[in-house]
C-alpha cells in the first residue's frame, strides 16, 4: 500500500529560530566555535568508537537544547553554524521518518540533477534508509571528510525542499492552510542546503572555522 501524507513533518520548528539570551555575544560566539573545534578534533583524534557514537547520538537522549545553547547563535557559514544544522536535520529525520523519507522520494522524482546520487540514500528510500543516511552524513563529519559529509547534507536538503514544494502544491486544492505549512519548509530546507553548501566550499579552502 503506498504511503499517505497527511500532515507535515513535525520538525522541531522552535529550534529553526532558537536565540541564545542572557550572555555577551561575543562570549557566546567564541565558545561556539572553540566547543566546535574541540569537539570535532576530540572525534577525529578518539580510538575508541564509543566516542564517536556518543557524539552521533547524544541528541537521541539529551535533546536539541545543548546543541542549541552552543552553536545555534554561531553564523551559518561557520563550523559550528555547519553542525547545528546537522545535528538539527537528524533530529528532524528521527522525529518524522515516514514523512521525511516522503518529501525526500517525491523530491528525488522531481529533481533533473544529481543530488540524489551525492546525498547517497539507499534506494528506495523509507524511514529505515533515511534514517541511516541521517547517521551516515554525521558519522562522515566526525570519521571522514567533512567538505562530503557537508555535500551530502546540502543535496538532502534540497531533495527534501523539492518535495516539500511538490507536496504542498499536491494539498493545495484540498487544504491551502496544509499546503502553505509545507511550502514555508520547504523554503527553509531550500536555506539549509544553501549554507550547507557555502560551509562545504570554506572547507575546501580550509576556511571553516
Amino acid at each position: 500500500m503506498a504511503e499517505r501524507f497527511h500532515k507535515p513533518a513535525r520538525i522541531p520548528n522552535d529550534h529553526f529560530e532558537y536565540h541564545v539570551g542572557g550572555e555577551d555575544p561575543a562570549v557566546t560566539l567564541r565558545r561556539a566555535h572553540e566547543s566546535a573545534a574541540a569537539l570535532l578534533a576530540r572525534a577525529r583524534n578518539a580510538t575508541d568508537e564509543g566516542v564517536v557514537e556518543r557524539l552521533l547520538t547524544h541528541t537521541d537522549e539529551h535533546g536539541l537544547d545543548l546543541v542549541a545553547q552552543l552553536w545555534a547563535a554561531a553564523g551559518p557559514h561557520t563550523l559550528p553554524g555547519a553542525l547545528w544544522r546537522l545535528y538539527l536535520l537528524r533530529a528532524a529525520i528521527r522525529e518524522d521518518p515516514t514523512a521525511s523519507s516522503l518529501a525526500f522520494r517525491t523530491g528525488s522524482a522531481a529533481l533533473s540533477t544529481i543530488d540524489p546520487v551525492v546525498a547517497g540514500a539507499a534506494d528506495p528510500t523509507g524511514p529505515d534508509e533515511l534514517s541511516a543516511l541521517a547517521d551516515e552524513i554525521l558519522r562522515g563529519v566526525f570519521q571522514g571528510d567533512l567538505g562530503i559529509a557537508l555535500e551530502r547534507a546540502s543535496a538532502y536538503c534540497r531533495i527534501c525542499a523539492a518535495g516539500w514544494v511538490e507536496l504542498a502544491d499536491a494539498r493545495d486544492p484540498a487544504d491551502p492552510q496544509h499546503a502553505t505549512a509545507l511550502t514555508a519548509r520547504a523554503a527553509r530546507f531550500d536555506s539549509f542546503a544553501d549554507d550547507l553548501d557555502q560551509c562545504a566550499r570554506l572547507e575546501r579552502r580550509e576556511a571553516l572555522v
